[in-house]
């Protein structure tokens, strides 16, 4: 289990409060004044020492609550405030409190092209405004629509135009927050550049070691080109091995994805585990010799923070790197070792560099699922016991699969919204492909190029990759496979939680206390879940969404749903913005239409324009309806204005009484403002999508 007292994991104890202010700094990162936070911070502190000073002469030993509230306090506050001064749009010097012509910026990551677009995340040193430079500071997301930016590497200074714009925020129900996953990365504004909008004016300005290393890393991705025929395996094994996964497609990481195996893709603790036992084995020998041990324990480490620097200091590598390196000193000077509370160690320090880094899916997972291993994997390991080796061997590994997908359910539940069913079978097939793509794959790069050895390493990875890719793809397939469409609020999420914990420790310790905690939080989630479907069967409503170009009408009786658009349901703009609202609204039944096609269904009757659903009427109002007058106003709940009708308003406003005109994102930007003020003048009332939410109108009739 954890230990046997807490002075085994003092760090596990104190990372709690911590953890605690950085959440609830998260909410306040928009404060620009901590002044009362500091104060407060500064006079706990120094009660604390003062307290621990004289605590002889004031007999303080006798509260002992008094010591721990203070140090929950103080870390607390410390969690709150770094988070807060971490926010950069808290510092004065950021470049979009300035008014600028240009701006000098330094590219701070390595430039990806995706989809004919070059992006990258740069650094705004300067501001330009008349000829005169001031320093400034901040983050920007550049995206580069040139074919000549290929050129770009990390560390080029760029002159551009100071036309940046803040991210936009989600515009429709459940769609990805595009703009908050930016902000936890510090970046709240971004730039699109077309050719000739930049130019370099500087090369090679960064930091020369990971400069050296971002090269370092393209050349080997060149080498698994040059030496691999199938691209696809080239990007399994780019992301496996060097945290690469900018050619990795959409098909590929859907099935790892729904077969529960997609960690397998991203540069974590599994690689540095492998590196870290390859190299113990072959240091074996040093363990004789009176410096052996500190010579090895050099070794190891350097070459872990090497392969760190090599990955572009990824956070789960840097975790695991940093908690290794822990143990192989711990084991190095022969000290009993907790390894929960390592773990607790290797988060504060990566927090206490970057708070942010506890807002991201990858560090929360990585650090629930070791925790779980460490903590539940014994007492899965518990429930039964082989005489045979080999039996024992395979209910150790899925003991380790069972407790790792049991212990992160809830957080993939929550930010992934399916769940794995053949999660133990996937988890025990990629073992062997997994364990021989990273020690082929690490031999391959590090050999020079040696022809037949290389081919055949080359080769043995290509095919490993292959088979490896279409036996996940086959199991996608396989009938309940997955089962998608999750959704969970935050009670629910910690509800989760709170009946995995109080479970395992129930079949542990077998306190009837635990199982009554157990079942309360059991029948709590039950409820908020029946609440949920209910409230979905009976709720019925028309969403006007925010697709940008493109028109998108959801009309929703229970959980059956009618989509009214130009994309179809394989379009990546659906699956972004449409699904999810669908998936999030418990719809199980989903019919798709063109704006042409007439409807005839048993809640939604559509003749050209015109659309009824139930005592609710909208017109489609587009370049095809005709401007000829009717034989008297026509009554309607709406009218749904897209794609720039000529002489709209005033066709409006001859032929129809509505309650209200709704102006979606495809007009252009003229249009509108000349459709609008054409309505206040007649006293329309109108709701424009055009970077503005999404409408839902609700109705129970």
């Amino acid at each position: 289990m954890i230990a046997n007292h807490r002075g085994e994991i003092p760090f596990v104890v104190l990372i709690i409060p911590f953890l605690l202010g950085i959440s609830v700094g998260l909410n306040f990162t928009h404060a620009t004044d901590v002044t009362p936070l500091t104060i407060l911070f500064h006079s706990l502190s120094f009660i604390f020492i003062a307290l621990n000073l004289t605590y002889k002469r004031f007999n303080i030993y006798k509260y002992r609550w008094l010591g721990g509230s203070l140090m929950v306090g103080i870390l607390l506050l410390f969690g709150c405030i770094s988070v807060i001064n971490y926010n950069e749009l808290n510092r004065s010097t950021h470049f979009s409190k300035t008014t600028a012509q240009y701006a000098i910026v330094k590219i701070s990551n390595e430039p990806v092209l995706k989809n004919g677009l070059f992006r990258f995340k740069a650094d705004v040193k300067e501001s330009v405004s008349n000829g005169k430079q001031t320093p400034v500071t901040g983050n920007l997301l550049i995206t580069i629509k040139d074919t000549s930016a290929k050129n770009l590497y990390y560390g080029d200074e760029l002159l551009i135009p100071a036309n940046y714009k803040p991210v936009d925020p989600p515009f429709n129900p459940a769609e990805f927050n595009y703009k908050q996953y930016l902000a936890y990365q510090n970046i709240h504004y971004q730039s699109f550049l077309y050719p000739h909008q930049y130019a370099v004016i500087a090369y090679n300005t960064e930091n020369a070691v990971v400069a050296y290393s971002l090269r370092l890393k393209q050349r080997l991705i060149q080498k698994f080109k040059a030496g691999m025929t199938d691209t696809s395996a080239v990007a399994v094994a780019s992301a496996i091995i060097l945290g690469y996964k900018a050619d990795m497609s959409s098909n590929v990481l859907q099935a790892y994805s729904a077969t529960g195996t997609v960690y397998v893709l991203t540069v974590s603790g599994a690689q540095v585990a492998v590196i870290y036992l390859m190299l113990s084995w072959a240091l074996g020998f040093l363990w004789q010799y009176k410096y052996g041990r500190l010579i090895r324990a050099v070794i190891i480490i350097s070459i872990l923070c090497y392969y760190a620097l090599l990955t572009g200091f990824s956070p789960a590598v840097c975790r695991a790197v940093l908690m290794v390196s822990l143990i192989v000193i711990g084991k190095t000077y022969s000290r009993y070792i907790n390894s929960l509370n390592l773990l607790a160690v290797s988060a504060f320090l990566l927090l206490f560099y970057d708070p942010y880094f506890i807002t991201e899916v990858g560090f929360q997972l990585s650090y629930i699922a070791i925790s779980g291993l460490i903590i539940f994997r014994p007492i899965v390991y518990s429930w039964l016991k082989f005489k045979n080796k080999w039996a024992d061997k395979l209910w150790g590994l899925c003991s380790l699969s069972i407790a790792a997908q049991v212990v992160t359910f809830p957080l993939s539940a929550f930010y992934f919204h399916q769940f794995p069913v053949y999660f133990l079978v996937s988890n025990l097939f990629v073992f062997i492909p997994v364990t021989i793509i990273m020690y082929t794959g690490f031999i391959y790069l590090l050999l020079p190029q040696i022809p037949g050895i290389s081919n055949a390493l080359a080769y043995l990875l290509d095919k490993t990759i292959l088979i490896m890719n279409k036996v996940l793809t086959f199991m996608e397939h396989l009938p309940f496979a997955s089962i998608n469409k999750i959704w969970l609020s935050t009670t629910e999420y910690l509800l989760l939680y709170a009946i995995i914990i109080s479970l395992f420790y129930y079949l542990y310790y077998k306190k009837s206390w635990l199982l009554q905690a157990c079942l309360g939080c059991l029948l709590l989630l039950s409820i908020s879940i029946s609440i949920k479907k209910i409230y979905a069967q009976q709720s019925n409503s028309i969403a006007f969404l925010n697709l940008h170009k493109h028109i998108g009408l959801v009309i929703k009786n229970g959980t059956k749903a009618v989509v009214i658009s130009d994309l179809s349901d394989t379009d990546k703009n659906y699956r972004y913005s449409i699904q999810p609202y669908l998936d999030s609204s418990g719809i199980s039944t989903i019919s798709v239409y063109n704006l042409k096609q007439d409807i005839q269904s048993a809640f939604v009757l559509k003749k050209g324009n015109l659309i009824q659903f139930m005592n609710k009427r909208l017109v489609l109002f587009n370049k095809d309806l005709s401007d000829a007058p009717l034989n008297k106003k026509l009554k309607t709940d709406y009218i749904y204005l897209t794609n720039n009708p000529y002489a709209a308003i005033n066709s409006i406003n001859k032929n129809y009484v509505c309650q209200l005109l709704v102006i979606d994102a495809t007009n252009s930007d003229h249009f509108i403002s000349s459709v609008i003020k054409q309505a206040d003048t007649l006293q329309i009332k109108y709701s424009l999508l055009k970077r503005n939410k999404s409408l839902i109108t609700v109705s129970n009739e």
